[in-house]
Protein backbone atom coordinates (compact mmCIF):
# COMPACT_ATOMS: atom_id res chain seq x y z
CA UNK A 1 0.00 0.00 0.00
CA UNK A 2 1.32 3.32 -0.94
CA UNK A 3 0.67 6.48 1.90
CA UNK A 4 1.48 9.36 0.23
CA UNK A 5 -0.12 12.80 -0.45
CA UNK A 6 0.89 15.74 -1.58
CA UNK A 7 -2.23 17.59 -0.16
CA UNK A 8 -4.93 16.67 2.83
CA UNK A 9 -8.22 16.56 2.02
CA UNK A 10 -11.44 18.61 3.08
CA UNK A 11 -12.95 15.20 4.87
CA UNK A 12 -9.42 13.83 6.32
CA UNK A 13 -8.84 17.78 7.66
CA UNK A 14 -12.52 17.95 9.68
CA UNK A 15 -12.02 13.98 10.66
CA UNK A 16 -8.65 15.00 12.31
CA UNK A 17 -9.76 18.09 13.61
CA UNK A 18 -13.95 16.91 15.02
CA UNK A 19 -11.09 13.99 17.18
CA UNK A 20 -8.30 15.76 18.36
CA UNK A 21 -7.99 18.10 21.37
CA UNK A 22 -4.63 19.54 19.82
CA UNK A 23 -4.20 21.39 17.11
CA UNK A 24 -4.17 20.56 13.42
CA UNK A 25 -1.58 22.91 11.01
CA UNK A 26 -1.77 23.26 7.55
CA UNK A 27 1.07 25.01 5.87
CA UNK A 28 0.84 29.24 6.46
CA UNK A 29 -0.62 28.19 9.59
CA UNK A 30 0.54 30.09 12.86
CA UNK A 31 3.11 27.62 14.39
CA UNK A 32 3.31 25.12 11.13
CA UNK A 33 6.76 26.50 10.34
CA UNK A 34 8.13 26.10 14.30
CA UNK A 35 6.44 22.81 14.54
CA UNK A 36 7.99 21.62 11.32
CA UNK A 37 11.68 22.72 11.79
CA UNK A 38 13.95 19.81 13.92
CA UNK A 39 17.50 20.06 14.50
CA UNK A 40 18.96 19.52 11.85
CA UNK A 41 19.02 22.65 9.26
CA UNK A 42 19.55 20.33 6.29
CA UNK A 43 16.09 19.01 6.81
CA UNK A 44 13.18 21.34 4.97
CA UNK A 45 10.40 19.43 4.46
CA UNK A 46 6.81 20.19 4.19
CA UNK A 47 4.12 18.21 5.56
CA UNK A 48 0.33 18.18 3.96
CA UNK A 49 -0.65 18.39 8.01
CA UNK A 50 0.59 18.29 11.37
CA UNK A 51 -1.20 17.36 14.91
CA UNK A 52 -0.12 18.52 17.52
CA UNK A 53 -0.95 15.82 19.89
CA UNK A 54 -1.84 16.63 23.47
CA UNK A 55 -3.13 13.16 24.73
CA UNK A 56 -3.03 9.90 23.67
CA UNK A 57 -5.96 9.69 21.97
CA UNK A 58 -4.35 12.23 19.23
CA UNK A 59 -2.03 9.67 18.61
CA UNK A 60 -4.86 6.90 18.05
CA UNK A 61 -7.26 9.39 16.01
CA UNK A 62 -4.30 10.68 14.05
CA UNK A 63 -3.01 7.14 12.60
CA UNK A 64 -6.65 6.12 11.95
CA UNK A 65 -7.42 9.27 9.87
CA UNK A 66 -3.89 8.80 8.40
CA UNK A 67 -4.83 5.11 7.68
CA UNK A 68 -8.75 5.87 6.55
CA UNK A 69 -7.21 8.66 3.96
CA UNK A 70 -4.04 6.75 2.98
CA UNK A 71 -1.76 9.78 4.22
CA UNK A 72 1.94 8.95 4.65
CA UNK A 73 3.11 9.26 8.55
CA UNK A 74 5.98 10.87 10.55
CA UNK A 75 6.63 11.26 14.11
CA UNK A 76 8.55 14.02 15.61
CA UNK A 77 9.62 13.97 19.87
CA UNK A 78 12.36 15.74 20.36
CA UNK A 79 13.55 16.47 16.54
CA UNK A 80 16.61 16.06 17.51
CA UNK A 81 18.08 12.84 15.42
CA UNK A 82 19.93 14.13 12.95
CA UNK A 83 18.27 11.85 9.74
CA UNK A 84 15.01 13.89 10.00
CA UNK A 85 12.71 11.24 9.35
CA UNK A 86 10.53 13.01 11.56
CA UNK A 87 9.17 14.96 8.99
CA UNK A 88 7.91 14.01 5.62
CA UNK A 89 7.18 15.98 2.64
CA UNK A 90 3.44 15.88 1.74
CA UNK A 91 2.51 13.49 4.66
CA UNK A 92 1.34 14.01 8.19
CA UNK A 93 3.34 14.46 10.94
CA UNK A 94 2.51 13.72 14.52
CA UNK A 95 3.96 16.41 16.98
CA UNK A 96 4.53 15.18 19.91
CA UNK A 97 7.10 17.74 21.58
CA UNK A 98 3.96 19.13 23.50
CA UNK A 99 3.05 16.36 25.20
CA UNK A 100 5.21 16.33 28.50
CA UNK A 101 3.24 14.75 31.12
CA UNK A 102 5.58 13.67 34.07
CA UNK A 103 5.02 11.69 37.14
CA UNK A 104 7.65 10.53 39.72
CA UNK A 105 6.98 8.29 42.50
CA UNK A 106 10.02 8.93 45.12
CA UNK A 107 9.16 5.43 47.03
CA UNK A 108 8.68 3.06 44.23
CA UNK A 109 11.66 4.83 42.13
CA UNK A 110 9.36 4.99 38.78
CA UNK A 111 8.91 7.82 36.36
CA UNK A 112 6.14 7.97 33.88
CA UNK A 113 7.41 10.27 30.88
CA UNK A 114 5.41 11.40 27.83
CA UNK A 115 7.30 11.95 24.65
CA UNK A 116 7.61 15.53 23.85
CA UNK A 117 10.16 15.60 27.29
CA UNK A 118 13.97 16.52 26.65
CA UNK A 119 16.48 14.82 28.88
CA UNK A 120 16.68 18.13 30.77
CA UNK A 121 13.63 18.40 31.77
CA UNK A 122 13.50 14.68 32.48
CA UNK A 123 16.64 14.92 34.51
CA UNK A 124 14.99 17.82 36.36
CA UNK A 125 11.93 16.18 37.26
CA UNK A 126 13.59 13.40 38.83
CA UNK A 127 16.49 15.32 40.44
CA UNK A 128 14.18 16.22 42.52
CA UNK A 129 13.49 13.35 44.08
CA UNK A 130 16.90 13.00 44.07
CA UNK A 131 16.96 10.01 41.23
CA UNK A 132 17.57 9.91 37.84
CA UNK A 133 17.36 7.28 34.59
CA UNK A 134 20.04 6.82 31.95
CA UNK A 135 19.25 9.06 29.21
CA UNK A 136 22.27 10.60 26.69
CA UNK A 137 24.48 13.36 27.38
CA UNK A 138 23.05 16.39 24.88
CA UNK A 139 20.15 17.87 27.44
CA UNK A 140 17.67 19.02 24.68
CA UNK A 141 17.41 15.51 22.82
CA UNK A 142 14.19 14.18 22.98
CA UNK A 143 13.55 11.25 25.56
CA UNK A 144 11.47 9.21 23.28
CA UNK A 145 13.88 9.08 19.78
CA UNK A 146 16.85 8.38 21.72
CA UNK A 147 15.35 5.83 24.50
CA UNK A 148 13.75 3.31 21.35
CA UNK A 149 17.11 3.20 19.77
CA UNK A 150 18.68 2.49 23.02
CA UNK A 151 20.16 5.63 24.96
CA UNK A 152 23.53 5.52 25.39
CA UNK A 153 24.33 7.50 28.21
CA UNK A 154 26.93 9.04 31.19
CA UNK A 155 25.37 6.34 33.76
CA UNK A 156 25.53 3.20 31.36
CA UNK A 157 28.17 1.56 33.05
CA UNK A 158 26.62 1.91 36.17
CA UNK A 159 23.14 1.64 35.20
CA UNK A 160 22.85 0.31 31.77
CA UNK A 161 21.62 2.06 28.44
CA UNK A 162 17.57 3.86 28.51
CA UNK A 163 16.18 0.84 26.59
CA UNK A 164 17.39 -1.36 29.63
CA UNK A 165 15.55 1.02 32.22
CA UNK A 166 12.29 0.87 30.47
CA UNK A 167 9.62 -0.90 32.96
CA UNK A 168 6.87 -0.59 30.15
CA UNK A 169 5.29 1.60 27.40
CA UNK A 170 2.02 2.80 26.00
CA UNK A 171 2.14 2.08 22.42
CA UNK A 172 -0.31 2.88 19.60
CA UNK A 173 0.17 0.43 16.76
CA UNK A 174 -0.49 0.34 12.99
CA UNK A 175 -4.48 -0.81 13.68
CA UNK A 176 -4.69 2.71 15.63
CA UNK A 177 -4.74 0.29 19.44
CA UNK A 178 -3.14 1.73 22.63
CA UNK A 179 -1.87 -1.29 24.14
CA UNK A 180 0.63 -1.33 27.12
CA UNK A 181 3.73 -3.19 26.76
CA UNK A 182 5.78 -4.64 29.07
CA UNK A 183 7.91 -7.91 30.04
CA UNK A 184 4.86 -9.97 30.53
CA UNK A 185 1.93 -8.32 28.55
CA UNK A 186 2.60 -8.25 24.97
CA UNK A 187 6.30 -8.65 25.66
CA UNK A 188 7.51 -9.40 22.10
CA UNK A 189 6.04 -5.58 21.56
CA UNK A 190 7.90 -4.87 24.51
CA UNK A 191 11.21 -6.21 23.22
CA UNK A 192 11.17 -4.48 20.13
CA UNK A 193 10.89 -0.73 21.26
CA UNK A 194 13.95 -1.31 23.39
CA UNK A 195 16.72 -0.75 20.80
CA UNK A 196 14.34 -1.11 17.65
CA UNK A 197 13.66 2.63 17.02
CA UNK A 198 9.88 3.62 15.93
CA UNK A 199 9.39 0.24 13.72
CA UNK A 200 6.51 -0.68 15.50
CA UNK A 201 4.19 1.89 16.73
CA UNK A 202 3.87 4.95 18.36
CA UNK A 203 4.98 5.04 22.08
CA UNK A 204 2.88 7.93 24.00
CA UNK A 205 4.54 7.21 27.32
CA UNK A 206 7.54 5.53 28.90
CA UNK A 207 8.14 4.56 32.74
CA UNK A 208 11.56 4.42 33.90
CA UNK A 209 13.15 2.47 36.48
CA UNK A 210 15.24 5.17 38.47
CA UNK A 211 18.27 4.68 40.70
CA UNK A 212 19.58 7.30 43.16
CA UNK A 213 22.44 9.53 41.93
CA UNK A 214 23.56 12.80 43.87
CA UNK A 215 26.35 15.35 42.84
CA UNK A 216 28.72 13.78 40.97
CA UNK A 217 32.34 14.39 39.29
CA UNK A 218 32.57 15.74 36.19
CA UNK A 219 34.45 17.62 33.86
CA UNK A 220 37.30 17.18 30.80
CA UNK A 221 40.80 17.23 30.85
CA UNK A 222 42.66 18.69 27.32
CA UNK A 223 46.25 18.24 25.61
CA UNK A 224 47.74 19.77 23.09
CA UNK A 225 47.71 17.90 19.34
CA UNK A 226 50.90 16.77 19.27
CA UNK A 227 50.07 14.46 22.35
CA UNK A 228 47.29 13.20 21.37
CA UNK A 229 48.97 9.58 20.16
CA UNK A 230 50.00 8.54 23.33
CA UNK A 231 47.28 9.92 25.20
CA UNK A 232 44.79 7.93 23.28
CA UNK A 233 46.98 5.10 23.94
CA UNK A 234 46.48 5.38 27.72
CA UNK A 235 43.16 6.39 27.38
CA UNK A 236 42.47 2.77 25.57
CA UNK A 237 44.16 0.56 28.29
CA UNK A 238 42.57 2.99 31.12
CA UNK A 239 38.84 2.57 30.18
CA UNK A 240 39.70 -1.14 30.01
CA UNK A 241 40.09 -0.77 33.56
CA UNK A 242 37.66 1.70 34.99
CA UNK A 243 34.94 0.79 37.49
CA UNK A 244 31.16 0.90 36.56
CA UNK A 245 30.72 4.38 38.75
CA UNK A 246 33.58 6.02 35.97
CA UNK A 247 32.38 6.82 32.12
CA UNK A 248 34.56 8.70 29.97
CA UNK A 249 34.16 10.18 26.32
CA UNK A 250 37.27 11.09 24.82
CA UNK A 251 37.00 13.50 21.34
CA UNK A 252 39.12 15.97 19.10
CA UNK A 253 37.35 19.30 18.94
CA UNK A 254 38.75 22.84 18.22
CA UNK A 255 39.89 24.82 21.08
CA UNK A 256 38.73 29.06 21.39
CA UNK A 257 41.98 29.94 19.11
CA UNK A 258 40.94 27.32 16.29
CA UNK A 259 43.85 25.09 17.16
CA UNK A 260 43.03 20.91 17.24
CA UNK A 261 43.13 19.38 20.71
CA UNK A 262 42.23 16.40 22.42
CA UNK A 263 39.56 16.14 25.45
CA UNK A 264 38.47 13.58 28.05
CA UNK A 265 35.15 14.20 29.22
CA UNK A 266 34.80 12.03 32.65
CA UNK A 267 31.61 11.29 35.08
CA UNK A 268 31.99 9.49 38.31
CA UNK A 269 28.72 8.50 39.51
CA UNK A 270 29.04 7.42 43.56
CA UNK A 271 31.16 8.99 46.51
CA UNK A 272 33.00 11.88 44.99
CA UNK A 273 35.56 11.31 47.99
CA UNK A 274 36.25 7.56 46.66
CA UNK A 275 36.20 9.14 42.57
CA UNK A 276 39.72 11.16 43.44
CA UNK A 277 41.68 8.11 43.46
CA UNK A 278 40.59 5.86 39.94
CA UNK A 279 40.94 9.34 38.11
CA UNK A 280 44.06 10.02 39.51
CA UNK A 281 46.10 8.61 36.57
CA UNK A 282 44.49 9.99 33.82
CA UNK A 283 44.88 13.65 35.31
CA UNK A 284 48.25 13.43 35.70
CA UNK A 285 49.34 11.70 32.59
CA UNK A 286 51.12 13.72 29.80
CA UNK A 287 50.54 16.81 31.51
CA UNK A 288 46.66 18.56 30.42
CA UNK A 289 46.30 22.31 29.36
CA UNK A 290 43.29 22.42 30.99
CA UNK A 291 41.47 20.07 34.13
CA UNK A 292 38.55 21.08 34.61
CA UNK A 293 37.00 17.98 36.73
CA UNK A 294 35.28 18.82 39.57
CA UNK A 295 31.90 18.13 41.79
CA UNK A 296 28.88 19.12 40.41
CA UNK A 297 25.12 18.34 40.05
CA UNK A 298 24.32 15.72 37.96
CA UNK A 299 21.55 18.08 35.67
CA UNK A 300 25.26 20.36 35.07
CA UNK A 301 26.75 16.92 34.25
CA UNK A 302 23.90 16.43 31.56
CA UNK A 303 24.17 19.45 30.42
CA UNK A 304 27.59 20.82 29.84
CA UNK A 305 28.31 20.02 26.52
CA UNK A 306 24.74 21.69 24.85
CA UNK A 307 27.22 24.44 23.37
CA UNK A 308 28.77 22.22 21.51
CA UNK A 309 25.20 21.60 19.27
CA UNK A 310 23.20 24.27 19.24
CA UNK A 311 19.93 24.34 17.31
CA UNK A 312 20.30 25.75 14.04
CA UNK A 313 23.62 24.52 11.98
CA UNK A 314 23.49 21.67 9.67
CA UNK A 315 24.33 18.31 10.19
CA UNK A 316 25.93 15.22 8.40
CA UNK A 317 27.51 12.30 10.68
CA UNK A 318 28.83 8.87 10.34
CA UNK A 319 29.29 6.15 12.53
CA UNK A 320 30.15 2.82 13.93
CA UNK A 321 31.55 0.68 16.93
CA UNK A 322 34.70 0.15 17.47
CA UNK A 323 36.26 -2.06 20.21
CA UNK A 324 39.69 -1.05 20.22
CA UNK A 325 42.03 1.96 19.95
CA UNK A 326 45.15 0.55 17.90
CA UNK A 327 47.71 2.62 16.79
CA UNK A 328 46.39 2.67 12.91
CA UNK A 329 43.16 4.16 14.09
CA UNK A 330 44.43 6.63 16.37
CA UNK A 331 46.67 7.70 13.07
CA UNK A 332 43.15 7.73 11.39
CA UNK A 333 41.44 9.86 13.84
CA UNK A 334 44.58 12.22 13.67
CA UNK A 335 45.01 12.66 10.41
CA UNK A 336 41.10 13.36 9.82
CA UNK A 337 40.77 16.07 12.68
CA UNK A 338 43.37 18.21 11.42
CA UNK A 339 41.59 18.36 7.92
CA UNK A 340 37.79 19.18 9.50
CA UNK A 341 36.26 21.70 6.91
CA UNK A 342 34.63 23.30 10.00
CA UNK A 343 35.52 24.46 13.10
CA UNK A 344 32.26 23.16 14.55
CA UNK A 345 32.69 19.26 13.81
CA UNK A 346 33.26 16.90 16.33
CA UNK A 347 35.07 13.72 16.92
CA UNK A 348 34.25 11.73 19.68
CA UNK A 349 34.33 8.32 21.00
CA UNK A 350 31.86 7.81 23.37
CA UNK A 351 32.23 4.63 26.07
CA UNK A 352 29.88 2.14 26.26
CA UNK A 353 30.88 -0.38 29.34
CA UNK A 354 29.66 -2.04 32.68
CA UNK A 355 26.38 -2.82 33.38
CA UNK A 356 25.29 -1.64 29.49
CA UNK A 357 27.94 -4.47 28.15
CA UNK A 358 26.87 -6.46 30.82
CA UNK A 359 23.13 -7.75 29.37
CA UNK A 360 22.88 -10.42 27.03
CA UNK A 361 22.45 -9.54 23.20
CA UNK A 362 19.09 -11.07 22.91
CA UNK A 363 17.48 -8.89 25.59
CA UNK A 364 16.41 -6.41 24.11
CA UNK A 365 16.57 -5.87 20.45
CA UNK A 366 19.59 -3.38 21.13
CA UNK A 367 22.13 -6.11 20.33
CA UNK A 368 25.75 -4.97 20.95
CA UNK A 369 26.61 -5.81 23.97
CA UNK A 370 30.54 -4.86 24.39
CA UNK A 371 33.09 -2.89 25.73
CA UNK A 372 33.40 -0.39 23.15
CA UNK A 373 33.40 3.24 21.55
CA UNK A 374 30.95 4.88 19.52
CA UNK A 375 32.81 6.61 17.10
CA UNK A 376 31.38 9.47 16.04
CA UNK A 377 31.91 11.49 13.22
CA UNK A 378 30.18 14.76 14.04
CA UNK A 379 29.85 16.85 11.20
CA UNK A 380 28.17 20.46 11.38
CA UNK A 381 28.65 23.83 9.72
CA UNK A 382 26.32 26.63 9.23
CA UNK A 383 26.35 27.31 5.59
CA UNK A 384 24.46 25.46 2.95
CA UNK A 385 27.56 26.34 0.63
CA UNK A 386 29.26 24.02 2.47
CA UNK A 387 27.24 21.00 2.47
CA UNK A 388 29.73 19.70 -0.52
CA UNK A 389 32.64 19.70 1.09
CA UNK A 390 31.33 18.82 4.51
CA UNK A 391 29.67 15.61 3.42
CA UNK A 392 32.45 14.54 1.17
CA UNK A 393 35.39 15.04 4.22
CA UNK A 394 32.75 13.02 6.19
CA UNK A 395 32.45 10.16 4.31
CA UNK A 396 36.25 9.82 3.10
CA UNK A 397 36.76 10.02 7.06
CA UNK A 398 34.31 7.06 7.50
CA UNK A 399 35.91 5.12 4.77
CA UNK A 400 39.26 5.10 6.39
CA UNK A 401 37.83 4.57 9.60
CA UNK A 402 35.93 1.08 8.34
CA UNK A 403 38.78 -1.16 8.76
CA UNK A 404 38.67 -0.65 11.96
CA UNK A 405 35.24 -0.27 13.53
CA UNK A 406 32.66 -3.47 14.11
CA UNK A 407 30.22 -4.37 11.33
CA UNK A 408 27.88 -2.53 14.16
CA UNK A 409 26.40 0.09 13.99
CA UNK A 410 23.77 2.24 16.88
CA UNK A 411 20.14 3.21 15.26
CA UNK A 412 20.27 6.51 16.43
CA UNK A 413 23.62 7.42 14.69
CA UNK A 414 22.27 6.43 11.53
CA UNK A 415 21.88 9.29 8.58
CA UNK A 416 19.02 9.90 6.07
CA UNK A 417 20.95 8.40 3.60
CA UNK A 418 22.41 4.78 5.32
CA UNK A 419 19.34 2.48 4.80
CA UNK A 420 21.99 -0.27 3.84
CA UNK A 421 23.23 -0.23 7.17
CA UNK A 422 19.82 -0.95 9.28
CA UNK A 423 20.64 -4.34 9.44
CA UNK A 424 24.05 -3.65 11.00
CA UNK A 425 22.14 -1.79 13.81
CA UNK A 426 20.31 -5.39 15.24
CA UNK A 427 23.14 -7.79 14.12
CA UNK A 428 21.48 -11.13 14.98
CA UNK A 429 18.24 -9.65 16.20
CA UNK A 430 17.43 -8.18 12.98
CA UNK A 431 15.22 -11.35 12.09
CA UNK A 432 13.41 -11.64 15.30
CA UNK A 433 12.70 -7.45 14.81
CA UNK A 434 11.72 -8.18 11.27
CA UNK A 435 8.94 -10.67 12.23
CA UNK A 436 7.74 -8.42 15.20
CA UNK A 437 7.43 -5.67 12.51
CA UNK A 438 5.54 -8.26 10.28
CA UNK A 439 3.07 -8.96 12.99
CA UNK A 440 2.08 -5.66 14.45
CA UNK A 441 2.57 -3.67 11.28
CA UNK A 442 2.29 -6.15 8.34
CA UNK A 443 1.51 -2.96 5.88
CA UNK A 444 4.96 -1.25 7.02
CA UNK A 445 2.53 1.84 7.89
CA UNK A 446 5.35 3.14 10.44
CA UNK A 447 8.05 3.52 7.91
CA UNK A 448 8.78 7.05 8.83
CA UNK A 449 12.41 5.48 10.49
CA UNK A 450 15.18 3.50 9.83
CA UNK A 451 13.21 0.95 8.42
CA UNK A 452 14.03 -2.92 9.35
CA UNK A 453 11.11 -4.08 6.51
CA UNK A 454 12.71 -1.45 3.97
CA UNK A 455 16.17 -3.33 4.65
CA UNK A 456 14.72 -6.49 4.49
Amino acid sequence: MTLRAMTIGETALRDLRAAVQGEVLLPGAVGYEASRRIYNAMIDRRPAAIVRCARSADVVAAVESARTHALEVSVKGGGHNVSGKAVSDGGLMLDLSAMKGLSVDGQRRVARAEPGLTLGELDRGCQAFGLATPTGIVSPTGIAGLTLGGGIGWLNGKHGLACDNLTSVDIVTADAKLLTATVTEHADLFWAVRGGGANVGVVTSFEYRLHPVGPVLGGSLAWPFERAQRVLAFYDEFARGCPDELCMNAGFASAPDGTTVLGVGVAWIGDLEAGEQPLKPLRVFEQPLVDAIAPMSYVDLQSGGDAAFPTGRRHYWKAGFLRRLGPDAIDTLKQFAVTRPSAHTLIALQQMHGAAARVRPTETSFAHRHDQWDCLILSQWDSAADDEKNIQWTREFHAAMEPHLERAVYVNDLGADESDRVRAAYGANYERLLAIKAKYDPENFFRGNQNVAAAA
